[in-house]
This record gives structure tokens, sequence and C-alpha cells, in this order.
């Protein structure tokens, strides 16, 4: 199989997958090398950018996945007849950010620091595959621990949870002139807002 070859069979792999994989599992699966399969990942990324092209290959931690560009949300849910969830509440941003700054982490350090009771919320972001079942700790009761996914991941627009803007230091509302760790904090906050009520 030439490198053509290869580039068109790994295209239709991950358009038939639809979920985030990673590069080992197609390597194994292709039988090819690791490192060759991640250099023809980043040249689908870059093919599909220069192109303008309605599709776009995401890097979700050590994982990728081919979808559709944000901006074409609209027309492909006319298509598939799919309707928005009721967007997020002020309460379900706030344990999604607790979660996504301190992972992984308990239901009872996340209602510590919010001071209520979050079991409504965590489901419902479990149901929205924003966050995920890690396991339990070995200390009693053996509490389940929480992460994030790579849905969470694609709906903020991130690569990585290090792409996280750093929280402010202080709530916005005390502060005289807001820092551009801040302005960005918020301003992600506002448009992932909108990913997340689409899916």
């Amino acid at each position: 199989m030439n490198l053509k070859e290869l580039q068109s069979t790994l295209e239709a792999v991950l358009f038939a997958v639809g979920d985030p994989v990673e590069p080992e599992r197609l390597a194994e699966a292709l039988e090819v090398d690791a490192l060759l399969i991640k250099q023809m990942l980043e040249n689908l990324t870059a093919k599909y950018d220069e192109e303008d092209s309605g599709l776009q290959l995401l890097k979700l931690g050590d994982r990728y996945q081919l979808c559709s560009r944000a901006q074409y949300g609209d027309a492909v849910r006319k298509v598939l007849e799919i309707r928005r969830n009721t967007p997020l509440s002020q309460a379900a941003m706030e344990v999604l950010a607790i979660v996504a700054y301190h992972e992984p982490v308990t239901k009872a350090f996340i209602e510590q620091i919010r001071g209520v009771d979050c079991s409504a919320v965590l489901s419902s972001l479990c149901q929205k595959a924003l966050i995920e079942e890690r396991g339990r700790l070995e200390l009693p009761g053996r509490p389940l621990i929480y992460g994030t996914t790579p849905n969470f991941l694609r709906c903020f627009s991130l690569s990585s949870l290090e792409e996280l803007p750093k929280p402010p230091e202080k709530p916005l509302q005390n502060e005289a002139a807001p820092t551009d760790d801040e302005k960005k904090f918020k301003e992600i906050s506002s448009e992932s807002q909108q990913k997340v009520d689409e899916i």
C-alpha cells in the first residue's frame, strides 16, 4: 500500500469509526508504524484546513476524531432532525469546571467546593458524555471518581486540558480591570456553552 492509498484508507476508517481513536490502534489495524500514522493524521488535518473542508480532524488528548465543522451544525441538525438540548445550567458549568481543573475528583470533593448536592448535575453531565466515571478510590465506601471525556475537549475546542485558560484568582465582579487570563477564561466559557448546547 502506497502513501496515497494509506491516507485514503485511514480517512475511510476514521469516518466509519466516528468516535475518537488512538493512533496506535489505527497503526495496529492497518499494520503500519505508529509514527507513520501520526504523520498521516497531521497531513489529513492540514488537508482539511487548507481546503476549507466541511470536515475537520480533531486531536482530543491522545485520540483523533473525524467530524463536521461547528459552523455547519445547523444544516446537519436539520437533515438529521436533531433538536438542541437544554443549555447547561450555571450549576452544571461550575461542576464541569471543577472536574476539568481538578480531575480525577470525587462527588464529595465537588460538593465540598460548591456546598450543595451535585448528584443530579453529575448524572446530567455523564449523560451528555462531558464527564465519565474513572473508577473508584480505595477508601471507605469506595467513592466514584470522575474525569472529562474527549467529547468535553471537542466541545471546548481543546487538544488537551493543558490548554485550559488559567482560572481567575478572584471573582471577576470584584476586579477593577480583568487580566488577560480572566478575559480568556470568560471568553472560552461563553463560546463553549453554545457548542455544549448542541450535543
